[in-house]
């Protein structure tokens, strides 16, 4: 796998913002690696299910720093519509 390359989720792909933030940082890439598609699938949905281009660099920034610490999954978000 390139380094540029990331994993996606079960329904959703990555986009490149958030791909470009997951790569800049190799302990953040391997997190993302070793989580499941479902729970890429819920960063990705995250991510892009906001309106604001603001709203939206805050989400990527936030799930940098989380997927950083460990997070497995974004925090109090109900889940991604899209897998039913």
């Amino acid at each position: 796998m390139s380094l540029k390359n990331v994993s996606k989720g079960t329904v959703h792909t990555v986009p490149k913002d958030l791909k470009d933030a997951i790569t800049a940082s190799k302990k953040v890439r391997n997190v993302w690696e070793d989580i499941t598609p479902l729970a890429r699938n819920e960063w990705i949905c995250w991510v892009t299910l906001v309106k604001k281009v603001e709203t939206r660099k805050h989400h990527i920034k936030r799930a940098v720093s989380e997927l950083a610490e460990g997070k497995r999954r974004p925090c109090c978000w109900a889940g991604c519509p899209h897998r039913s």
